[in-house]
């Protein structure tokens, strides 16, 4: 089979059909593709059943192009896990194909790939983030439960283009960090506040 007819299939996790609930885009209709595998670990990960992809099945990125547009979204999300461990070039294109527009959720922790409307790039400590990233960055999210957190922001901050939009976001199990970043955002004008409205919302 020649590379013009073969088929990419990719791990998932879930598809879904809700609204953005994080960062710029919040409250946007979104269709959410969840890729499987991620080796970050974040210790306070609410996706650890995604991490290893072979317990989730193959899509191909026809099916999944498809799936996108029969909800007819504003925007289509790749998240994980972690997306980047993947080629997203063919998934990309597919969704593109079919007039989408695409955006990514990543931790930039493995070379970039595919064509992406909008780079949501959230690094995390535990698996320092490829350089190729930072160029590509529409969005900076980084996800606070102590004041170490709010030095590493501030490097990641120092490393993304002037015009990248910058975000500090409470781990959801850490009360304390809401405070934290609630008062350092006072004093730091660069940064802004991220909720998870989904949970709030107590939807998907």
């Amino acid at each position: 089979m020649n590379s013009v007819t073969k088929i990419v299939t990719y791990p998932i996790v879930e598809t879904f059909h809700s609204v953005q609930g994080e960062g710029y885009w919040t409250g946007v209709n979104a269709f959410f593709i969840r890729l499987g595998g991620c080796d970050v670990h974040c210790p306070w990960c609410d996706t650890k059943h995604s991490w290893n992809s072979q317990n989730h099945p193959q899509q191909s990125t026809q099916e999944l192009a498809i799936a996108a547009k029969v909800v007819n979204p504003a925007i289509v999300v790749i998240t994980g896990g972690e997306p980047l461990m993947h080629d997203l070039a063919p998934l990309t294109a597919a969704l593109k194909n079919e007039g989408m527009q695409v955006h990514l959720e990543t931790s930039g922790a493995h070379p970039f790939s595919g064509d992406f409307d909008w780079v949501t790039f959230s690094p995390k400590t535990f698996k320092a983030p490829h350089n190729n990233i930072y160029s590509r960055t529409n969005e900076l999210k980084v996800v606070i439960s102590n004041e170490d957190d709010l030095k590493w922001a501030e490097q990641q901050a120092a490393l993304v283009p002037e015009k990248t939009l910058c975000y500090l976001q409470p781990e959801w199990k850490s009360p304390q960090s809401k405070e934290l970043i609630f008062n350092y955002i006072l004093h730091h004008p660069r940064w802004r506040i991220s909720l998870q409205t989904h949970k709030l919302l107590q939807v998907q």
